[in-house]
Parts: C-alpha cells; sequence; structure tokens
C-alpha cells in the first residue's frame, strides 16, 4: 500500500517531517510511506484556478493523492490553527475526486497542539476523508532537539508509532474490501 505523508511544517529541522520520517522507518512491510514535498510550490487556493488544468504544482499533488492508499498527515499548531500550508493543499484537495473517501491517518507531534489537531480533523471530516482514529495519534515530543533516529529509537514513541501504522495498514485494508 502507497501512504503519502503530508508534512505540515515548510521548515528544514521539522519535529513533524520527523515524526514522518521515523513512520518510515517503523512502517510495517505491507506500507510505503512516500513524504510529499512540494507544499511550497503550491500557489494560494484560488477557485478561478481550480479547472480541469489547475497549476502543475495542483495537479502533481492532486495525482500523487490519486496514486496513494492513504494519507499520513502531521503538522504544527499556528496561531490555534493548521499551517496555511497544509490547509491551502487541502483545499486545492476539496474539488478533485482523488481525496474522497480517502483513509487519513492524522500524527500531533505535539501535546499542545489541541486546536490544530481538532481543526485538522473538521477539515477532514468536512471533506469526505476517512479519518482512522486508532492511526490518530497524539506523540506528545518536546518541541525541539528530536530527530527521526530519536522517535525509532526511543521504545515508548517508536511503539505508538509502530502501533498506530499497523491499526493503519488493517484500517486500509478493510477499506479495500469489498461489500458483500
Amino acid at each position: 500500500m502507497r501512504i503519502l505523508a503530508l508534512c505540515g511544517s515548510l521548515r528544514a529541522e521539522s519535529i513533524n517531517a520527523a515524526v514522518l520520517e521515523a513512520a518510515a522507518l517503523l512502517a510495517p512491510a505491507a506500507l510505503t510511506i512516500v513524504q510529499y514535498g512540494g507544499l511550497a510550490e503550491l500557489p494560494i487556493f484560488n477557485p478561478d484556478l481550480d479547472t480541469d488544468s489547475p497549476p502543475d504544482p495542483v495537479r502533481r499533488l492532486r495525482e500523487n493523492v490519486g496514486l496513494s492508499d492513504g494519507l499520513l498527515i502531521a503538522s504544527p499548531e499556528y496561531a490555534h490553527g493548521v499551517a496555511g500550508g497544509l490547509k491551502n493543499a487541502l483545499d486545492w484537495l476539496v474539488g478533485g475526486p482523488e481525496f474522497y473517501q480517502k483513509p487519513v491517518a492524522v500524527l500531533n507531534a505535539s501535546a499542545r497542539a489541541v486546536q490544530a489537531d481538532t481543526h485538522l480533523r473538521e477539515s477532514l471530516v468536512t471533506m469526505a476523508a476517512r479519518v482512522i482514529e486508532p492511526a490518530s495519534i497524539t506523540l506528545g515530543l518536546p518541541a525541539t532537539g528530536v530527530d527521526a533516529a530519536g522517535i525509532v529509537a526511543d521504545p515508548r514513541l517508536s511503539g505508538e508509532l509502530a502501533e498506530a501504522l499497523r491499526q493503519f495498514a488493517q484500517a486500509i485494508q478493510r477499506c479495500a474490501e469489498p461489500v458483500a
């Protein structure tokens, strides 16, 4: 299963990027996690540009979402909300069929990021995503000084993340099963 990882932070040393990198290292064999690095290239959402021929960065985002069996999202909280780059990407996905009923897991790196986590989940549900709750966890990492290797080396963090990914893989398989 191909999982597209979206990081809401554009920082080079982002704790959210570290969580997604750790997820790729800890993923069960059934999951291949692909990091999406194009959020900074997306133009600000404009319905006038949301046509059959959207800007190339939008087309690439939609293609990547369409090729994926699920999305893994990690984002910081800015001013009690979802990071602007991630919200912009989600706005571009509203009009296309690629995102509809897509299984999504939300990884919250900080226990303090309560507002953004709540707002992100609300947006995802409004967009008709299948938010997989057992796979959507808060890790409670410190604000700085953590990288993917440190997350993987920590038994508590790696155990929680590996279990969330196992739950995600199982949920995606259930979503793909034909209804009898």
